[in-house]
């Protein structure tokens, strides 16, 4: 059996009874294992992390994406996180006995299917990029869904699949095969963003930083504070304990400390330091987010 991980991320993360009709629209689809869920109200954001064999997650997606456009008007959603499309990125990641060259396969497939039946552009990224220029997410998102229909307008981001301008509501879809990925965030004791967007800037590889990060600066109005939220694109180059140090030490250069971390989604074993609760000030971290420990639950 070849085990794929795919990690779905959906613009919304504040309206429960619709999360909750998500999930119950990919379970149904048969074959696919839900391995965890996260929504942030402040992000706006979810975030489902499945596994399953190729055909179950194809299956998943496509019911996915019919329910979000169903659901999700981006007209009139808003949140700190950047987006283009209601169902905004779909990650295909190996586990065991699959490939990257399968996930690759798996994404064209999918990104193909969803443009065909619902009018939904879609873009390829990373390990299944059609080019050079869209591996990296943010380049390919850059503008969000507001600047979607300009940026489309330029024949160099015509869509991989699917219709040369924006579906209405949905915008577009970024679908792609990627190593496994670790979404961490530092929250941070002010509520300043230029702090934040500095301390972001600093440790970022795009900006001479530290080697596969990628970070912004988030503002948690909520809660009065700021966030550094990042992806180490691979913990094995870059640590988590090497970023999270990095941006405590950024963040005293300027005057001000680390409340806590979290670890958004799942995270591998081998990824986590000795007592990562106290080392990462992770907050509301259980077992339940080893990857590892997940999967065995579901064989």
């Amino acid at each position: 059996m070849a085990l794929i991980e795919c990690v779905p991320n959906v613009s919304e993360g504040r309206r429960t009874h619709v999360i909750d009709a998500l999930v119950g629209t990919i379970e149904a689809a048969g074959g696919v294992h839900l391995l965890d869920r996260s929504s942030d109200p402040t992000h706006n954001r979810s975030v489902f992390t499945l596994v399953g064999e190729a055909p179950a997650l194809r299956r998943g997606v496509v019911a996915l994406v019919e329910a979000a456009l169903r659901e999700i008007d981006l007209r009139v959603h808003r949140g700190a996180h950047p987006r283009l499309g209601a169902v905004d990125v779909v990650p295909f990641i190996p586990l065991e006995g699959a490939t990257m060259a399968a996930c690759v396969t798996l994404a064209r497939d999918t990104g193909a299917e969803v443009a065909q039946r619902f009018g939904l552009p879609v873009f390829l990224y990373e390990e299944a990029a059609s080019t050079p220029a869209r591996r990296n997410l943010a380049d390919v998102r850059r503008g969000e869904f507001e600047g979607l229909a300009g940026k489309m307008a330029d024949p160099i981001w015509a869509p991989d699949y699917g219709p040369p301008f924006p579906h209405p509501t949905g915008g577009a879809t970024v679908i792609g095969a990627r190593p496994p990925l670790i979404a961490f965030n530092v929250n941070l004791a002010s509520n300043r963003m230029d702090i934040a967007k500095a301390i972001a800037v600093s440790i970022r590889e795009s900006s001479g930083g530290l080697r596969c990060v990628k970070a912004m600066g988030v503002a948690l109005e909520p809660r009065g504070i700021v966030q550094v939220s990042m992806n180490l694109t691979n913990f094995g180059q870059t640590p988590i304990t090497r970023a999270f140090e990095a941006v405590r030490h950024e963040a005293e250069l300027r005057g001000t400390t680390v409340l806590e971390s979290e670890i958004v989604g799942l995270v591998p074993q081998a990824a986590l330091p000795e007592e990562p609760e106290r080392s990462l000030r992770l907050s509301g971290f259980s077992q339940d987010q080893v990857l590892e420990y997940r999967l065995r639950q579901v064989r």
